[in-house]
C-alpha cells in the first residue's frame, strides 16, 4: 500500500494543502479553515504530513502524529528553491510537497511541550537581558549630556548613579530626577525577573540527568545546557559531533571550483542563540587557561588569534556535548579518542 504525502503550508487562519492521489496521479489543491484541518487529517488513512519549521509547526506536529500521520518539518530555506513560479500559498504547498521527497533532504526534529516550555524562558530571559542593557545605556547616556561620567559596566555604573543624582541634583530639573528613580526601579524588577527565570531553569534541570552531565564540561554552564536540551532533542538525529557544529555554524564555509577548495571563516548558520552561549563559554575558558596552562589551548593560541582560538574551542564543546548525548557518556577530562588506522 502506498502512503500518500501531503505538502502543508502553515499560516494563522487558512492553510493550504497539496497532494497526489498515488493510483491516478491527480493532483489535489484543498484550502482548509485552522479550525477544519484536524477533522480533515482525522478523516485520512496515515500518511506523510510535511511542513515547513516555522510558527506553530510544533503544535500540528505532535497534534497530527497524535491521529497517526508522520509529520515531517523542513527548514523553509531548504523550501524555497522548489517554488517554480510567483511566491503563493499554493506554491508553497506544492513546494514543500516535492522538498520532502529528496532523498538528501534534511528534517527539524518535532520538539516536545516541555521543550518549547524550557525555550520560551530563553527567550524571555534573552528579551529581558536587551531591555536591561538598552536601559542601563540610555541612563549613561542621558546622564553624561549633564557631565556626570559613569564607569563601564553595567554593575559598577549603576552602583555610581545614586551618587552621580545627588551631585546633579540642583542642576537639573525634579522631574527628570523622579523619572530616573523610576527608571532604576524598573531596573530591579528586570534583575528579579532574570533571576526567577534562572531559579525555574535550575529546578528543572534537577530532573535532567543530561543536563547535569552537560554541565560537567569547562565551559558549559545551566544555560547552555538547558538550552541545547530543549533545542535538540534526540542528539542522534546528527550523525557526527561536526553535523551538530554545522547545524549551530561553527565550522568553516567552503568556496572551490576545479578540485581545490578554500576554507573561509565559520558560516554562522543554524541558532545563534546555542553558537553565542557557546562561543561565551569557550572564552571564559580560554581566559583562564591562558593562566594555567592548557597544552591544547597554548599550542593554538601560538599560531592563531585569540578570537580564532575561542570559536575553535566553541567547536569543540559541540563535538563534546554530542558524544555525552548520541552515546550517553559522562564527561572524563582524560579522555583520549581513538585514532582509526589507515
Amino acid at each position: 500500500m502506498q502512503v500518500t504525502t501531503y505538502g502543508l503550508d502553515l499560516a494563522k487562519s487558512v492553510m493550504q494543502l497539496h497532494w497526489v492521489n498515488m493510483e491516478t496521479g491527480e493532483i489535489h489543491r484543498k484550502q482548509l479553515k485552522r479550525r477544519a484541518l484536524l477533522e480533515f487529517f482525522a478523516n485520512r488513512q496515515p500518511g506523510i504530513v510535511a511542513m515547513e519549521a516555522c510558527g506553530s509547526a510544533h503544535y500540528w506536529a505532535r497534534e497530527l502524529r497524535k491521529l497517526g500521520h508522520e509529520v515531517r518539518l523542513i527548514a523553509a530555506q531548504f523550501v524555497r528553491p522548489f517554488v517554480k513560479t510567483n511566491k503563493n500559498d499554493a506554491a508553497d504547498a506544492a513546494a514543500i510537497w516535492e522538498a520532502v521527497q529528496r532523498p538528501d533532504m534534511r528534517f527539524v526534529a518535532v520538539k516536545s511541550e516541555e521543550q518549547q516550555s524550557i525555550l520560551s524562558l530563553h527567550r524571555i530571559r534573552e528579551q529581558l537581558i536587551k531591555m536591561r542593557t538598552m536601559q542601563v545605556n540610555q541612563i549613561r547616556g542621558l546622564l553624561y549630556e549633564f557631565g556626570a561620567d559613569l564607569p563601564q559596566g553595567r554593575q559598577r555604573g549603576l552602583k555610581e548613579v545614586p551618587d552621580a543624582l545627588a551631585d546633579l541634583e540642583k542642576s537639573i530639573s525634579p522631574m527628570l530626577l523622579d523619572t530616573v528613580h523610576q527608571q532604576l526601579k524598573r531596573l530591579e524588577g528586570m534583575d528579579k525577573d532574570i533571576a526567577d527565570i534562572e531559579k525555574r531553569l535550575m529546578l528543572w534541570k534537577k530532573d535532567q540527568v543530561a543536563v547535569t552531565r552537560l554541565m560537567a564540561i569547562p565551559g558549559v554552564g545551566l544555560l547552555t545546557a538547558t538550552a541545547i536540551i530543549a533545542t535538540v532533542g534526540d542528539m542522534k538525529s546528527f550523525r557526527s559531533g561536526r553535523e551538530f557544529a554545522a547545524f549551530l555554524g561553527l565550522v568553516p564555509r567552503q568556496s572551490g571550483t576545479g578540485g581545490k577548495v578554500r576554507l573561509l571563516g565559520i558560516s554562522k548558520r543554524g541558532d545563534v542563540y546555542l553558537r553565542t552561549l557557546l562561543t561565551h563559554g569557550a572564552r571564559v575558558v580560554v581566559n583562564f587557561q591562558i593562566k594555567n596552562r592548557n597544552p591544547w589551548i597554548d599550542k593554538l593560541l601560538s599560531r592563531r588569534p585569540h578570537n580564532v582560538a575561542v570559536v575553535a574551542l566553541a567547536n569543540k564543546m559541540a563535538r563534546m556535548i554530542w558524544a555525552l548525548l548520541a552515546k550517553g557518556r559522562s564527561y572524563d577530562p582524560q579522555y583520549q579518542g581513538v585514532v582509526a588506522a589507515a
